[in-house]
């Protein structure tokens, strides 16, 4: 219902933009909502590209039955500036009205008058128009928030600017194209997930616990579709730490059966409960390097993990780096074409593949035990064909 109201005012704001409404000064029930209506008119319709003119709010205010004159409006626009910089100076109204009473402070104001247009517009917002478009990009590449999500957290964000400026985000923002989750109750497992990972309920102390939920998977049979794995069986992990990588929420927490620390994708998690049992794990959680954990985990699957050195040709060194980082990994000039880099990688299929797509430009040098598994990696590969 909410929804449909606050349309119904973009399009009474949308109707009156350019003066082609007269008012109507019949009802006057409404005139201690004047201010209010004056505002919340100029937050949408305006920007520093497109402004109204007094004209225009008396239209406006008389489809609510308010009835302004001029010189009314023009106060109401005053006395917004002297609350809105009283706000944000933290002063008293009176102070704020001496300031904007100086040329000085324009630059202050909430809404200003644009003597090329002659009309008002909002100067003054919380957040910049990158900063706006930079939150919508955020909501529409994040795979892990579904389409009736995505629509809702948009409509969030573009009422942060005005109506014109929200227009142009949604064209932008549709031009991103991604897989989503169907998962449409993501944010409550996330919820539930930091309760059970903190320290506090409410003002009572809280120890962190484990928590049990199924886990799903696609299937060839019907891959819009997902199943339970394990036929349903419950997984009970002690969760540590929430990650954000490649678009996707995951669960970095402590295994009960594979009695080791793992990730699990939030969006396929379903039915999360509290178990009510403190957690596990804690020993190993506090042994690993978060980002070193993070980055061997999401970048090169799991496997047996090994310490190994790879030679690069030089015009890899940025994508090297942006693999294994340069706190735990060596970098060494090994030619004038050539560089070594030695860091640990858990060796699987997943790794042997990312570096056969570089073909001769990367190579791995040592371990010798490695080096042979890649080639048995290489020879199945060639044998399919």
């Amino acid at each position: 219902m909410e929804e449909i109201k606050y349309k119904k005012f973009y399009r009474k704001a949308d109707k009156h933009l350019n003066g082609k409404v007269e008012a109507h000064h019949g009802k006057r029930e409404n005139q201690k909502l004047k201010p209010y209506l004056v505002l919340q008119y100029l937050l949408v319709a305006t920007d520093e590209n497109h402004t109204v003119s007094a004209y225009d709010i008396e239209g406006f205010l008389a489809d609510y039955g308010v009835y302004a004159e001029r010189r009314s409006i023009y106060r109401d626009i005053e006395d917004i500036n002297k609350v809105a910089l009283a706000f944000q100076e933290d002063c008293e109204i009176s102070e704020a009205a001496e300031m904007l009473a100086d040329d000085e402070f324009d630059e202050l104001k909430l809404i200003v008058y644009d003597k090329h247009s002659k009309g008002f517009y909002v100067k003054q917002r919380k957040f910049e128009l990158n900063d706006i478009r930079l939150l919508a990009e955020c909501v529409y590449t994040a795979k892990f928030v579904s389409e009736s999500k995505v629509r809702q957290l948009i409509d969030v964000v573009c009422g942060l600017v005005s109506e014109h400026q929200a227009e142009n985000l949604r064209h932008d923002a549709f031009m991103v194209d991604r897989a989503r989750t169907a998962n449409k109750n993501v944010f409550t497992n996330v919820m539930t997930i930091n309760d059970a990972m903190s320290y506090r309920n409410g003002d009572d102390a809280h120890e962190p616990e484990k928590i049990s939920f199924k886990y799903l998977k696609h299937t060839i049979d019907d891959v819009n579709q997902q199943i339970d794995r394990r036929k349903g069986e419950r997984y009970i992990v002690s969760p540590y730490k929430l990650l954000i990588n490649d678009g996707n929420y995951y669960l970095l927490a402590f295994d009960d059966k594979k009695k080791k620390l793992w990730t699990y994708r939030v969006d396929r998690m379903k039915d999360i409960r509290y178990t009510g049992e403190p957690r596990d794990g804690e020993a190993e959680f506090k042994k690993i390097d978060l980002t070193t954990y993070t980055r061997r985990a999401f970048n090169m699957y799991s496997g047996e993990e090994k310490r190994i050195t790879l030679r690069f040709i030089n015009p890899l060194l940025d994508t090297a780096i942006e693999r294994f980082g340069t706190k735990e990994a060596q970098y060494s000039k090994c030619d004038d074409s050539h560089f070594t880099v030695t860091a640990k990688v858990e060796i699987s299929n997943q790794f042997f593949g990312w570096l056969l797509g570089f073909g001769k430009k990367v190579k791995i040098v040592a371990p010798d035990d490695v080096v042979e598994k890649f080639k048995s990696y290489v020879e199945n590969v060639r044998k399919m064909y």
